[in-house]
């Protein structure tokens, strides 16, 4: 249990299993399972990250542990169940405090919790007492990988015991929850944008001609940590000059010059939760005429974003409508012409020679979380908003981005305190 957050509110948990269950057909069960511990090299392994829907639904941040809900089980105080890994005196010495039992209620919420150890024979009777089961496998549909997960492992033996009993997948529920996110789960995710907003305005009080994009990391990180962040939410990209127009650049390690743009995308993680969070920033603390009109340009697509994210549309609508004000700026900067409008091949427009990518994705346990893309928009999504304009023959890429949570009517931003106008951004740098 080595966390540096503090303690999350357990009703988050217990509300978050409550709606998994509703959703769950009559007499099954739902087993999930926590990360492996990955090997990093010789006999070290990568910090340990929990699997992001175990942890939604158990608030349980530690390796070997196994959660079994059974909403229909006849055996009694069975209906959920908590698995943990057993210590010793041994564990204690080398890697240091696992929950108790005592903790593991404390910090989940359910009331029965046994060793892992106990796995097999416990779960041996209720699987047997169910019609069905719940196998929870990675169905982010852009992540392929060729690593066996635990999950993956686990599903395997669970389908060749038990052939027989049906099986059911657990992520489209899981999609279905998570892309609505709860006050509980905001307080969280405000908390890693609080931690961000700190992160960016250290920078805009350091970034100065000379400075090297891995220096400008190293500033991020020291308030992360400082912060009770577990680090970074995705791997940052510090990028200046040309290097932002390298839409995943991360290699952070050139130095940032007079008169160059620095785009800066990073996020803190805090509980497990992510802030996704980009800024574009002049290294010597004034903008060219140019670059602050491409500046202003991607802002004015960013709020008229905003207004855009409302219950009822879609994504696919979304991003064509943030497409016709992309295609109107861009026109303006005299970056696209009328001609390419008119010749534009209507599944790749003109406009995307400058913002090729996407204007927005789900933001929650996962930096690009577990959504249904088809899906309508609806109250309590926590969505990015992030257009930009890439020019790579004028050196310079500029990206806006902000976290916002779906409302009624409108859009509550969880980063409205961060620096977005251009004259802020230079008052903060040289004041």
């Amino acid at each position: 249990m080595n966390i540096k957050y503090l303690p999350i509110n357990p009703k988050l948990f217990i509300q978050n299993r409550e709606r998994f269950a509703k959703e769950m057909k009559p007499n099954t069960i739902a087993i999930f399972y926590s990360n492996d511990m990955m090997p990093r090299a010789g006999d070290q392994f990568f910090p340990f990250r929990q699997n992001s829907d175990f942890f939604y639904l158990s608030g349980i941040d530690q390796e070997e542990s196994v959660l079994v809900l059974y909403p229909d089980c006849v055996k009694q105080g069975f209906k959920e169940l908590l698995m943990v890994r057993k210590t010793n005196e041994h564990i204690a010495i080398w890697e240091g405090h696992k929950y108790t039992k005592e903790e593991a209620k404390e910090t989940s919420g359910i009331e029965k919790v046994l060793w892992v150890e106990d796995m097999d024979v416990v779960l041996n009777e209720m699987i047997l007492l169910a019609d069905g089961i719940y196998l929870n496998i990675n169905e982010n549909d852009r992540f392929v990988t060729d690593v066996i997960t635990r999950e993956r492992r686990m599903a395997l033996q669970i389908q060749q015991r038990y052939p027989a009993h049906t099986l059911f997948r657990a992520q489209p529920i899981m999609k279905k929850l998570r892309m609505i996110t709860s006050p509980l789960e905001i307080e969280v995710i405000q908390k890693a944008c609080d931690i961000t907003e700190k992160a960016f305005k250290r920078v805009l009080k350091t970034v100065k001609p000379g400075i090297w994009e891995y220096e400008v990391e190293a500033e991020i990180m020291y308030e992360f940590l400082k912060n009770r962040a577990t680090g970074h939410a995705y791997s940052p990209i510090i990028a200046s000059g040309n290097n932002a127009n390298v839409l995943h650049y991360n290699q952070n390690n050139l130095e940032c010059k007079s008169g160059d743009l620095l785009l800066l995308d990073f996020g803190a993680e805090y509980a497990n939760y992510a802030a996704d969070l980009t800024r574009t920033i002049p290294v010597n603390g004034k903008f060219t005429n140019r670059q602050r009109a491409v500046y202003d340009a991607v802002l004015r697509v960013m709020k008229a974003a905003k207004k855009l994210l409302i219950p009822g549309s879609n994504l696919v609508d979304y991003q064509k409508e943030v497409g016709n004000h992309m295609e109107q700026e861009l026109l303006t900067l005299g970056l696209i012409t009328e001609q390419d409008i008119k010749n534009q091949d209507p599944d790749w427009p003109a406009y995307k020679k400058y913002f090729m990518h996407g204007t927005s994705h789900h933001l929650g346990l996962d930096v690009h979380d577990l959504m249904d893309r088809y899906a309508t928009f609806q109250r309590g999504m926590v969505f990015t908003v992030e257009p930009g304009i890439y020019i790579p023959e004028e050196g310079f890429g500029i990206r806006l981005e902000n976290d916002v949570w779906i409302q009624e009517n409108g859009v509550l931003d969880l980063m409205s305190n961060i620096p977005l106008e251009a004259d802020e951004i230079e008052d903060w740098m040289n004041s």
